[in-house]
């Protein structure tokens, strides 16, 4: 009888069992080696506690929305595309549903729905999760595979590491796949926290503001990277959100100096249009403050800052405001600035960028090219995507590729 030991039980190591034991049910002895006191950890907190578990597009436009190494994953998603996953789903019991942007999430708005009916599937045909049994070192044998854990020794013919990478650690992820593939010779892309908040220069007091309908812009040397359109979040030291996550990823993997954020709080309007609706503000609040009289056109919390960067008197008038300097007020508006000084931590960041070198493996079947036997899955590897479903359906699909291919090897 085949022996896998598949080291980590969440997206990519409850996949890479699942698909184990459909391959070769009665010739196969499948161990997950789980270091938590339960499995899916991370998947109990991805979208925002609902699990944004795939995005229902075809392949090809999946591929367009994975950042690193789209390639490598053409094989895998064929295998197991969004869709393969959504009907794989529905016949483990799990009703979902999608919605904008077509996001699928299960149902009943549980991402712990998700892992049980994994758990459930898996243990039915026969899979042993042994919990709470951190793996300490993995050794390559004539016969195999010996992993060594807290709770013993294990030896298997196979061995699949799917241990996530370094995002959120209070999971459990702690980079230690990376530990195991590099004693086997692999090299392993430097990981980086991606899909995380950036921090500015700035020193605001705008922390808990949030910004809808805007156009965020990422610039380095005056060329824009990087634009995104929808809602942003200031934190208590940067910026966050639906529009700065997409773009973090550029400044994760890269180098932080030069990097401005250009916020375009008023990307419908032209200028003259703009100009035009400040100038109907000032026309109907003559005698108040400029702070005051741009309360309609702004969150309140955000105009001293507005008028700081116009460079206008916040005490005049507006009335007095002149031609010009409403003009400086209207290029503020469509121009906000902001000085990227680095990344939030991978405490908060949603998935690790850089892992293990996909030059390495073989992408139909997540094998090692370096070690027969041994397999990779997940987040481990260097693959990462936007949000919006699509990392998740990477680990579910790598990790089916690897069960398969472990139990057919």
């Amino acid at each position: 009888m085949k022996k896998i030991i598949i080291i980590g039980g969440g997206a990519a190591g409850l996949f890479a069992a699942l698909s184990a034991v459909n391959v070769a049910p009665e010739a196969t002895e499948v161990i997950v080696l789980e270091k938590n006191e339960k499995a899916g950890k991370k998947i109990y907190i991805t979208g925002k506690g609902r699990c944004n578990l795939t995005n229902d597009c075809d392949p090809e436009e999946f591929l367009s929305h994975v950042v690193a190494n789209p390639k490598f994953l053409m094989s895998s998603l064929n295998l197991l595309t969004p869709k393969d996953t959504i009907v794989l789903f529905k016949k483990l019991g799990l009703e979902v549903k999608t919605e904008r942007g077509r996001r699928v999430f299960p149902s009943s708005d549980k991402a712990s729905d998700v892992t049980a009916v994994l758990m459930k599937r898996i243990l039915c045909c026969g899979v042993k999760v042994v919990f709470e049994s951190n793996v300490l070192d993995i050794e390559k044998n004539n016969d195999g595979f010996t992993v060594k854990t807290l709770r013993g020794e294990f030896c298997s013919d196979a061995v699949i590491i799917a241990t996530g990478g370094l995002s959120y650690p209070s999971t459990g992820s702690n980079g230690a796949g990376y530990v195991f593939a590099e004693k086997f010779g692999h090299t392993i892309i430097k990981p980086c926290p991606s899909l995380v908040s950036l921090k500015i220069s700035e020193k605001l007091d705008l922390e808990g503001l949030s910004l809808k309908n805007i156009e965020v812009s990422l610039l380095k040397d005056g060329k824009v990277l990087s634009s995104e359109f929808g809602e942003m979040l200031f934190t208590h030291d940067g910026v966050s959100g639906p529009c700065i996550l997409p773009i973090s990823r550029i400044v994760s993997c890269g180098n932080y100096g030069n990097y401005i954020l250009k916020i375009n709080l008023k990307p419908a309007l032209s200028t003259e249009v703009l100009d035009k609706r400040i100038l109907r503000d000032f026309d109907s609040h003559k005698n108040k403050n400029l702070s005051n009289a741009l309360e309609n056109l702004l969150p309140k919390k955000l105009i001293r800052d507005v008028i700081i960067k116009s460079e206008i008197p916040p005490e005049k008038k507006a009335a007095e405001v002149t031609k010009a300097e409403r003009g400086k007020l209207a290029e503020t508006l469509q121009n906000f600035t902001l000085t990227v000084t680095g990344t939030g931590g991978f405490n908060e960041a949603v998935v690790t960028a850089g892992g293990v070198c996909v030059k390495e493996v073989n992408p139909k079947t997540m094998e090692s090219k370096i070690v027969k036997g041994l397999f990779f899955a997940g987040e481990v590897i260097d693959i990462d995507a936007l949000t919006g479903g699509y990392n998740l359906q990477c680990a579910f699909s790598t990790g089916y590729a690897a069960g398969k291919a472990a139990a057919l090897s």
